[in-house]
């Protein structure tokens, strides 16, 4: 058994490895955390910054595997989505001095709560962190309030909360931060943000930076809608996307002809 997982992840390998041995495509494969343990004892990929392991049904086991190999040690991306990885391997994660070096961690699609977003916010070595995807998890109004909290994720220029039940108190949170000053592309599709967090966004001194934001399918109303036509915020904003609210078409329009309107490149709206 453990020599057919170790052929077959050599197999894999040969084929998923770009030619400059930078990139690892290892998506949808079925991979395991048998397949994960061969994988780190094979030799040493010095030139390999980007490892692909989406959609393999990977548990946290197989996570803290990956990070005991040698595979690690220069990656810059790491793309881990739609797995069943859980706060238990998203501590490891953030535990994991080979971490270092990531400027991308994709999570999408997986079991982490507050408490391994918390580990994640907590951690000293994602302090190179420039994306990190969240979207589909149960972070929690808790989690967005430890990414809002953290004092290492300074370089963050991307931040995806997508579905992930962040709500009012979380957009909140994350409107006051004073360490995610850099965000440049928000989004938070499907979170039940309402007029008071979408408000907060608009408001907040910390935000100033965001070229794009996404607020699709949130129960934002005509009162926030209101202000945002008549307060002109987000002073860098290029791209906004907000269809699938609840404001009503005459504050629909109202936004369309607002100076906000008038200087994006994008607005989506319903």
């Amino acid at each position: 058994m453990q020599d057919a997982a170790k052929s077959r992840i050599e197999q894999l390998i040969h084929r998923g490895l770009s030619p400059d041995g930078k990139n690892l495509e290892l998506e949808n494969k079925e991979i395991g955390a048998e397949e994960i343990k061969h994988l780190g004892e094979l030799e040493e990929f010095p030139a390999l910054e980007k490892i692909f392991l989406g959609n393999n049904r990977l548990e946290d086991e197989a996570i803290e595997a990956l990070l005991q190999s040698r595979l690690c040690r220069h990656l810059t991306h790491l793309y881990l989505n739609h797995n069943k990885i859980g706060d238990r391997g998203t501590q490891a994660l953030a535990d994991s001095p080979l971490a270092q070096n990531l400027t991308c961690l994709m999570l999408e699609a997986n079991s982490v709560g507050p408490g391994g977003v918390q580990a994640l916010a907590q951690s000293p070595h994602l302090r190179n962190l420039e994306t990190l995807f969240l979207d589909s998890n149960p972070v929690g109004p808790q989690g967005a309030a430890a990414l809002a909290n953290s004092r290492h994720l300074s370089r963050l220029r991307a931040l995806h909360l997508d579905s992930a039940g962040i709500g009012d108190t979380g957009a909140i949170a994350l409107a006051g931060s004073q360490t995610l000053t850099a965000l440049g592309k928000l989004y938070l599709c499907s979170n039940k943000i309402g007029d008071a967090g979408f408000i907060a966004l608009m408001n907040s001194e910390n935000l100033k930076s965001l070229t794009a934001l996404s607020i699709w399918r949130n129960e934002i109303r005509d009162s926030a809608g209101r202000a945002l036509a008549e307060n002109d915020p987000f002073p860098s904003l290029e791209r906004l996307y907000m269809s699938l609210n609840l404001i009503e078409k005459p504050v629909r329009k109202l936004i369309r002809q607002s100076p906000l309107a008038k200087r994006l490149t994008t607005l989506v709206m319903d």
